[in-house]
């Protein structure tokens, strides 16, 4: 996948833990960030720490709005292949796990 030119700020990613088991990252998103876009090679987890609204942009143009609550986690498969976008006027962050033993 060629990546498009990013048209809006980046959000934030630290990795917090990083071991053979899983990676730990926690994304901060003002509002208008987005993460770029990226194809996720493991499983993985979302635990939200903020209430905020995603805009989720797919393959071939397509969207979906989510709505983040606070300690309300959620998953997805590997291969998973999106931007994330902040669409809110608000920050919002979440914690992402990726577990190494799931690939995809």
């Amino acid at each position: 996948m060629k990546e498009p030119l990013r048209c809006r700020p980046p959000a934030t990613g630290t990795v917090q833990i990083d071991n053979e088991d899983m990676r730990v990252m926690r994304w901060d998103f003002p509002p208008g960030s987005e993460t770029g876009w990226h194809r996720h090679g493991f499983a993985y987890a979302v635990v939200p720490l903020h209430a905020g609204t995603m805009l989720i942009e797919l393959p071939e143009g397509r969207t979906m709005d989510v709505t983040l609550t606070p300690g309300v986690s959620y998953e997805r498969s590997a291969g998973t292949e999106h931007n994330v976008v902040n669409a809110g006027t608000e920050p919002f962050s979440f914690v992402e796990i990726e577990l190494k033993s799931r690939p995809g």
